[in-house]
């Protein structure tokens, strides 16, 4: 696609793109802007030299921290293939932001003819998708979100509904208790937060902190961040079964906190998902076999399959057409241990 062409369509998607959705709340301390080269290089998945025929398409992924993480950026890899028409270039940002802005650069500096950005946190874009902007390059957000005053920097966000994630959380727990008899007794909660500032941390956590607000039941004990990953999620678990006596429930957001969390509770000699009820955020592979072994008692999923709708996207843009929704959201639901079983065989990621 001409450069030409991609400025044209972005400056009439300026006034032609309109909101689906509100946008995520800003993050309470803006992260780092400055800039640092990649540790790996921005080359393309394919080893042949790109094609002008070729949609060439710069995507600058958070990092590895997890196994949700792994499948959405084998999703972007399996669908942005020479044989459906793309030359891809990703970048692993590897959970910093600097990385990733000087990725977004470099790609400018290559002139792609579209830019993914799946940001660490959602502060400190301004400048960076400006300069992608004013070199006529569409910029399409995937998984987390951008807090910016201008929206026009980006053409759409596709990704979970993560604020409903947390919601959905809350729900399936009443219910669980209510039908063990357990409606009308005090709850002591802990809840391993993601990397804060990320949208999936963002959403999930007020989803979370609405459902206790509504129930007095409920009480966190505590919320400290486990980073998304599962080292950290079993350090967190570990000095809070030291510091509080009786936990009922673990909140984990993401699966690999929860994995961790429940070494954590093997550990200290308590049964999961028994003695403590778990919920998880993502509904990976691997929660799904925790599940079935009784380990693990809920997992909401998020999907991570966003390669083919950020294809949509591109195509609807090379046609020429207008976006009418800013905001994508993909389908996801809630599992537990009655139909993980079930569910498993189906699953693709």
């Amino acid at each position: 696609m001409k450069k030409w062409l991609s400025f044209l369509i972005c400056a009439m998607m300026v006034f032609s793109l309109t909101a689906c959705g509100g946008s995520a709340q800003p993050s309470s301390s803006a992260a780092s802007t400055e800039t640092a080269a990649p540790t790996e290089s921005t080359a393309s998945t394919n080893d042949a030299d790109s094609s002008d025929a070729l949609i060439v398409v710069g995507y600058a992924q958070v990092g590895a921290e997890s196994d949700w993480r792994t499948a959405n950026t084998k999703s972007f890899q399996e669908f942005f293939v020479p044989a459906n028409g793309y030359d891809l270039k990703f970048v692993d940002g590897q959970n910093d932001q600097s990385r990733q802005i000087a990725a977004i650069r470099d790609f400018i500096a290559q002139e792609v003819d579209y830019i993914v950005l799946a940001p660490v946190v959602e502060t400190g874009w301004e400048a960076v998708l400006q300069e992608a902007k004013d070199a006529g390059i569409p910029v399409v957000l995937s998984d987390r979100m951008v807090d910016v005053t201008d929206d026009s920097l980006y053409m759409a966000w596709v990704g979970g509904d993560f604020k409903l994630e947390g919601v959905r959380a809350m729900e399936w727990l009443e219910s669980y208790l209510a039908d063990q008899g357990r409606s009308d007794e005090a709850i002591n909660i802990v809840h391993l937060q993601g990397t804060i500032g990320a949208s999936a941390q963002i959403g999930r956590t007020e989803g979370i902190f609405e459902g206790v607000e509504s129930n007095p039941n409920f009480t966190i004990l505590e919320s400290q961040t486990g980073d998304f990953t599962q080292a950290l999620g079993q350090e967190v678990m570990e000095s809070m079964l030291k510091a509080y006596a009786d936990i009922d429930v673990v909140i984990a957001e993401n699966d690999n906190m929860a994995f961790g969390a429940i070494d954590a509770i093997k550990a200290a000699g308590k049964v999961p998902g028994e003695d403590i009820i778990i919920i998880s955020f993502d509904a990976v592979h691997e929660a799904f076999e925790r599940m079935i072994a009784g380990e693990l008692n809920c997992a909401v999923e998020c999907n991570p399959l966003h390669g083919p709708r950020v294809g949509d996207i591109i195509q609807t843009l090379e046609r020429g057409e207008t976006i009418s929704n800013k905001i994508w959201y993909v389908d996801e639901g809630v599992f537990d241990q009655s139909d993980a079983a079930s569910e498993l065989p189906s699953r693709m990621y």
